[in-house]
């Protein structure tokens, strides 16, 4: 792990980023600078960079997988108004989750009745005369018609909770445009840093 890269990388790792290996009999090696050394093919590189919005030349943005774990605005957003309605309305935040919940395990059943189908009609030789396959057959036909009457009760419920959660996300809104003024804060001076969840807990 390379910590705090600037945007302007040492010519000495470009070996370790075109992966310029030298095979040598059974083994590998690289040269690092004047030194060659031995390379192992499970050997991982990783740079990390505490710039809020790098920009890296094409040459080096080719040469690597570029990951930014910085939140966005609309996913602070969300969180902030999980958290506004938590607190101000907290029975209504229960039955969304419990409904995200709920909408996950209908997935997971309407999938499963769907691989059970297919497993059935790909056994079965004679669908027509197999009892047991015609009585699985309506069993999960029956199931996934439930389950899909389910999932459209859950979309009227998730709406009208939605609804009433827009109520609260002005101020998730203004919530969120604080944080990244905040930490602007800190390109002028390093003391202005302040992390998420000490944010979170101070909101």
């Amino acid at each position: 792990m390379m910590e705090n890269c600037g945007e302007e990388l040492d010519p000495a790792i470009e070996p370790l980023l075109t992966k310029s290996i030298i095979k040598k009999g059974a083994g590998m090696t690289i040269k690092i600078g004047d030194t060659t050394m031995d390379y192992n093919k499970d050997f991982k590189f990783f740079m990390c960079t505490k710039l809020k919005n790098p920009h890296y030349l094409p040459e080096v943005s080719t040469k690597v997988t570029l990951l930014n774990f910085m939140i966005t605005y609309e996913g602070l957003t969300d969180q902030i108004l999980a958290i506004v309605v938590a607190k101000e309305n907290p029975d209504l935040e229960t039955r969304k989750e419990q409904l995200v919940l709920d909408n996950a395990r209908y997935k997971n059943k309407l999938s499963e009745t769907e691989n059970q189908i297919l497993t059935v009609l790909k056994e079965s030789k004679d669908i027509l005369g197999d009892a047991s396959a015609i009585e699985i057959l309506s069993a999960a036909s029956a199931l996934s018609a439930d389950i899909e009457k389910k999932q459209e009760i859950a979309k009227v419920i998730e709406a009208e909770i939605d609804e009433k959660r827009l109520g609260y996300k002005p101020i998730a809104l203004k919530t969120s445009g604080l944080f990244f003024c905040i930490t602007d804060l800190a390109l002028i001076d390093p003391m202005y840093q302040y992390s998420l969840p000490f944010f979170q807990l101070l909101f």
